[in-house]
């Protein structure tokens, strides 16, 4: 089966739902997550960012986000995180608010401000309180629960809550939209995915053009070079991020170890206590002295 590109990498996700030219794929991904009344439904979207700048592939920092608006003036900013950086509540109201705000001109009244949603794709267990990978938030009364005002939305997909409804057989990407184009994301290895979603392609015309666009960008020199530049920067970013945690807990391991030999614990105690091995504990032990 042709290796294809990981589209959980921001770089080949936006390829496929943010470029210029595969609407239709992003007007189905958002009808999929935000499930709209039949009579509602998103017909018509405007991608906002669709270019990529070299620069921002080899930035650790940057985030290839697809800011977009559909036909109803609601604005839409979607974003995958690979990795957990214990943030996640604090950045999506950040992006939500600079999308929210950039839609402000001088002299435009409130009033005018469109409906902003934040999608987050998550490659990680996020929320502990539920076992459903799709989230919704909006801003109610603590008491009654009554919606103060539906401009703000913001929405959490865990993708390893679905995989493991998926290995469970609990969920059906025949029968739900958002089931079907996250599991696209993990379609390049699981090859019992993939036969499942080509198998919708032969019905789905959209779902089909996701899934020649996805082999022609793997197939592309070009893009195949941008792609990994792009997963080399995730990886640095993550490895130095897994680097100072490491720093903070050693330090935190030796700071305690310091703590017990001042107070006379035996040796073997503190390795059991603290996870250091003898040798580190008795280095500890010289400099102290």
């Amino acid at each position: 089966m042709e290796q294809l590109m990981d589209l959980k990498v921001d770089f080949a996700f936006k390829q496929i739902f943010g470029k210029v030219g595969n609407e239709a794929i992003l007007i189905a991904f958002l009808n999929g997550v935000l499930n709209p009344p039949a009579d509602n439904r998103i017909k018509f979207v405007e991608i906002l960012n669709p270019e990529m700048n070299r620069e921002h592939l080899e930035d650790k920092a940057s985030a290839l986000d697809i800011r977009a608006r559909t036909e109803q003036n609601v604005h839409v900013n979607i974003e995958i995180q690979l990795a957990n950086k214990y943030d996640m509540e604090k950045r999506t109201l950040y992006y939500w608010s600079c999308l929210y705000n950039d839609q402000m001109s001088k002299g435009m009244p409130y009033t005018q401000l469109d409906k902003t949603i934040t999608i987050n794709i998550l490659n990680y267990r996020f929320l502990k309180e539920t076992d459903r990978f799709h989230t919704t938030f909006h801003l109610y009364e603590d008491r009654q629960k009554f919606l103060l005002t539906d401009i703000m939305e913001v929405h959490f997909l865990e993708l390893p809550k679905l995989m493991a409804k998926w290995d469970q057989q609990e969920v059906n990407p025949h029968e739900e939209d958002v089931v079907r184009w996250l599991l696209l994301l993990e379609a390049d290895d699981r090859t019992d995915i993939r036969k499942e979603l080509e198998e919708i392609a032969m019905e789905d015309p959209v779902m089909k053009q996701a899934f020649e666009k996805w082999e022609e960008l793997s197939r592309d020199p070009k893009k195949l070079v941008e792609y990994r530049m792009r997963q080399k920067a995730i990886l640095d970013a993550h490895a130095l991020e897994k680097e100072a945690e490491i720093r903070g807990s050693k330090r935190k391991q030796t700071e305690i170890a310091e703590r017990l030999l001042k107070m006379g614990m035996a040796l073997e105690q503190i390795v059991e206590a603290t996870g250091l091995s003898l040798k580190e504990v008795k280095t500890i032990e010289e400099l102290m002295h």
